[in-house]
């Protein structure tokens, strides 16, 4: 693979991550279900527009229709008085009317038919935009749960971490506490056999300290022996 092909392809894969980071679908769904509501409602302005141009074309092909039937009468009742000159005029008159109406029927008649083939793709169009809708809404529906799941699966993943960093914590304290128990117990231990000074107690030199060592066994004895005398004294 080409340097730039690889580079082209590391752009794209880091701008598509960005507009990932970015881009909120429920945001673009709304915004495109507005626009096609939008369309619709133009659709509906152009519906309206059109059948109003018709209804004036009707209006008018009616007066025309009216016209057209008062020369006739008019013709009439001109030739009923023998003025052949005035039942002419009239009906030449009402010919060039019906010219009129039959360009104002045909304009009507197309109009007819493109609001017909309008109200026809309004009808389509409001069916795609309401399964638009309803696919929108069942998109936002999963964005939002895989969102909510993602931020379960984040703050999950983390408390696993601070968990496991508390733990070892715990761990660290209780080897610490252990270690000082074991030296407490050793100095106490110390203390007691007379390897180490209890500062809370007077200093004693080595020579002070064994005479009392041996005066303490000396009472151990003397103590032993008058119970044996006693005991002697009791049996006998």
């Amino acid at each position: 693979m080409k340097i730039t092909k690889r580079f082209t392809m590391i752009f794209r894969s880091k701008a598509n991550a960005a507009a990932d980071k970015f881009e909120d679908p429920a945001q673009i769904m709304d915004y495109s279900y507005q626009k096609q509501l939008q369309a619709l409602q133009d659709v509906r302005r152009g519906i309206a527009d059109v059948a109003t141009s018709r209804a004036r074309l009707e209006l008018q092909a009616n007066d025309l229709h009216a016209s057209m039937a008062r020369l006739q009468g008019q013709a009439k009742q001109a030739l009923s008085l023998n003025r052949e000159d005035l039942a002419r005029a009239a009906l030449a008159r009402r010919a060039g009317i019906g010219g009129q109406l039959e360009d104002i029927v045909a304009q009507r008649d197309a109009l007819l038919a493109q609001e017909t083939r309008l109200t026809v793709g309004l009808g389509q169009l409001q069916t795609r935009v309401e399964g638009f809708r309803t696919k929108a809404e069942t998109i936002k529906a999963s964005y939002s749960a895989a969102e909510a799941q993602s931020r379960i699966s984040e703050s999950l993943g983390g408390l696993g971490s601070e968990m496991a960093a508390v733990g070892d914590a715990m761990r660290r304290a209780e080897d610490h506490a252990a270690r000082m128990q074991a030296r407490s117990t050793a100095l106490d231990e110390l203390y007691s056999s007379g390897v180490l000074e209890d500062p809370s107690r007077p200093m004693q030199d080595p020579t002070e300290r064994h005479l009392n060592q041996l005066m303490a066994e000396q009472q151990v004895e003397l103590e032993l022996a008058r119970m044996k005398q006693e005991r002697q004294i009791t049996e006998g």
